[in-house]
């Protein structure tokens, strides 16, 4: 079963917005504008058609005006303590061309971007205007039953051996946009 919508704070609605309709290409669906449960508060939600590989999932966004939630750190990771990559969003692209063109609208938009071939799929990511880490990433190889009894043994290995990480590959906004203008 698919998610519906996961939905996140916002710092910057107008920030967030651009980034998810002009940078990702989704598609602004729906707004609720109510109050919230603190007399005077109130919260905007928007949601965001993310069409990505046919699945018509939603993402969303709170702009908050209520005084319990001022000043709170909407990056889901860093704002935890912990690195950026461990709690991020991965949307899925249908294959490789199409994950480099997505990393590249990033690019266009001004985003600098990292990609990563993991061996079973390949990922690029950003950082999008609240401190979140957006991945785009697509499978290039199925999952098989070796797969699954390795997950399966790592769920309780107190010692499991170390795979050698994936080198990252990057890929900077400045040079995207200075290769599209000829310089």
């Amino acid at each position: 079963m698919g998610f519906h919508h996961v939905a996140l704070a916002s710092r910057d609605l107008p920030a967030t917005h651009r980034f998810y309709t002009e940078a990702c290409g989704f598609e602004l669906v729906k707004a609720v504008v109510a109050p919230t449960d603190k007399p005077g508060g109130w919260a905007k939600h928007v949601f965001y058609d993310t069409g990505t590989a046919g699945d018509g999932g939603l993402i969303a966004f709170w702009e908050l005006h209520d005084e319990r939630m001022e000043g709170k750190n909407t990056a889901i990771s860093t704002g935890l303590g912990f690195e950026a990559w461990v709690n991020h969003l991965a949307f899925a692209a249908t294959d490789v061309a199409d994950l480099e063109r997505r990393r590249d609208r990033w690019r266009a938009h001004g985003n600098d971007t990292m990609q990563i071939d993991h061996g079973f799929c390949v990922s690029t990511y950003t950082m999008d205007p609240n401190g979140v880490l957006v991945e785009w990433c697509v499978d290039t190889q199925p999952y098989t039953q070796a797969d699954r009894d390795h997950a399966l043994a790592m769920i309780t290995a107190t010692d499991p051996g170390l795979e050698s990480p994936p080198s990252p590959e990057f890929f900077l906004a400045k040079d995207y946009v200075a290769a599209a203008a000829g310089v």
